[in-house]
């Protein structure tokens, strides 16, 4: 629906790591995957369910400003997000970790590119 300018300015984020984590959701937990309720009819889409707190984090917005956009009521929208949750565990090892030498010379190399060398003043939390 977005070209990648759009998609990355309306969701915080790129499109190729947007599909990354709802793929990766949907096949750690059951709650990210497509349902049908008992009368055969669909549920919301892993994409969906994504979309909503990815929306809420990236905007700091309360979970009843989705219903309109995306058509689901408050206490969804809080299921959605307390489930997002497992984000942390699906990728923390790989994201949530010191980060090596090569990572800190890749940061610098892009800071200095960017012409904001201190970047890792500001993260340097991790002592």
């Amino acid at each position: 629906m977005y070209n990648e300018g759009h998609f990355r300015r309306r969701f915080r984020t790129r499109r190729h790591l947007f599909t990354r984590i709802v793929d990766a959701l949907g096949a750690r937990y059951d709650y990210f995957q497509q349902r049908y309720d008992g009368l055969g009819r669909r549920g919301l889409s892993p994409l969906t369910k994504c979309t909503v707190p990815m929306r809420m984090l990236a905007y700091g917005i309360a979970a009843d400003c989705v219903d309109e956009y995306l058509k689901i009521g408050e206490s969804t929208a809080l299921q959605c997000l307390k489930n997002f949750c497992g984000v942390v565990q699906t990728f923390g090892q790989e994201y949530l970790r010191k980060p090596t030498q090569i990572d800190v010379d890749r940061l610098l190399t892009v800071a200095k590119a960017r012409d904001f060398p201190i970047i890792l003043e500001s993260i340097d939390c991790m002592n």
